[in-house]
């Protein structure tokens, strides 16, 4: 007995945790500066925290309230109607959701080279064809809706992401407006703004009104500091909203992530401390780093440092953790989230001096 050809599918591949690392080292966690995936260095909410607690003693209960209470919340805040919002385990469940809504076997879903590697797993597990459009690094990964149409062959959903991860490029609304006009009808437009928070442009929801083959996917996991709950949801079109009741996983979304986020969503002063120092910290690697470095509307930025493997090791053993790029294609890069002001200082020193030990000389932008 063995499950199905699972040869074209590639296992995810996350970032070391600092519990992982610290018991390699044999050192005790808290000495060391998690900076490999892009989590809000600040945490939870306060008012998350409290919610968590006092949802504690009702999991016995299905969190159908929570859930509704939610999904009425987001619309509200974005204008929607409730049907438009489709929770979510995580923005990765509604890659799931949309891929379960939209691909029959053997149709194509067209993704972004480098990118995220969720999309081609959701794809393949739906038993949908992956093709590719590139994001090149020679052009800063300039994201543009003519670059993606270049590769476009008619495929059932398209997949962009802005902030783009790992190089924190974005597209710009006007973008997003030509690229769902050209593509045919029958095509999905799937616009991941897991980082939206972060970035100075405003959200793909707010065309949802002009577009029936535009959908948005958020996360509380970023700026909102909730990944650990695995909480996020897609904005979809009014006009296949309803979609969502029959390819949804019964309770998607569980009661004690549900009431973690209704209260963040509230917490303003949470979130804006959140996105200003994040922006502070890239502002701060690319003017302090003694590296080539990409403009990011993320909370992370990509730096060029030769032999990323080498320089992600080596800061390691140092105390500070940065992501290998190697699995998005790009072992010349290392990836580095925002951390706090003093974590993000920390990595520039320690970064700074590993480059300069290991580090060949290399061209970038």
């Amino acid at each position: 007995m063995q499950p199905r050809d699972l040869s074209e599918h590639e296992a995810y591949v996350p970032g070391r945790g600092a519990e992982e690392v610290a018991r390699d080292l044999g050192i005790d966690p808290e000495e060391l500066i998690k900076l490999s995936s892009n989590e809000n260095p600040h945490g939870p909410s306060p008012a998350a925290v409290e919610a968590i607690e006092a949802a504690a003693p009702t999991v016995n209960v299905y969190p159908k309230a929570s859930h509704t209470d939610l999904t009425h919340r987001i619309a509200e805040k974005w204008g929607l109607d409730a049907e438009q919002v489709w929770l979510s385990a995580g923005a990765d469940g509604a890659i799931d959701y949309l891929s379960r809504a939209f691909l029959e076997p053997g149709d194509a879903a067209l993704l972004p080279d480098p990118g995220f590697a969720y999309y081609p797993m959701s794809t393949r597990y739906h038993h949908g064809e992956v093709t590719t459009y590139p994001l090149e690094k020679s052009e800063d990964f300039v994201q543009t809706a003519e670059d993606v149409l270049a590769s476009y062959d008619g495929e059932r959903i398209v997949h962009v992401t802005t902030p783009h991860n790992p190089t924190g490029s974005t597209v710009p609304p006007a973008e997003l407006r030509t690229l769902a006009d050209r593509v045919d009808d029958h095509t999905l437009v799937a616009v991941d703004e897991a980082y939206g928070e972060y970035a100075e442009d405003p959200s793909a929801i707010e065309l949802l009104d002009d577009y029936d083959n535009l959908a948005v996917l958020r996360t509380f996991s970023k700026s909102y500091g909730l990944a650990g709950l695995r909480i996020g949801y897609a904005a979809v079109p009014a006009a296949w909203g309803d979609a969502y009741a029959r390819i949804n996983t019964p309770f998607a979304a569980n009661e004690v992530a549900c009431r973690a986020a209704l209260a963040a969503l509230d917490d303003d002063e949470h979130l804006e401390l959140s996105v200003d120092t994040a922006r502070w910290a890239r502002a701060y690697y690319r003017e302090h780093l003694d590296v080539p470095t990409w403009p990011s509307g993320g909370n992370f930025v990509l730096c060029e440092v030769g032999d990323g493997a080498a320089v992600a090791e080596a800061c390691q053993r140092r105390g500070v953790i940065v992501r290998d790029t190697a699995s998005f294609g790009l072992p010349e890069c290392v990836r580095v989230s925002c951390g706090t002001r003093e974590e993000t200082r920390a990595a520039v020193e320690t970064l700074n001096e590993v480059v300069a030990e290991v580090r060949p000389e290399a061209s970038g932008p």
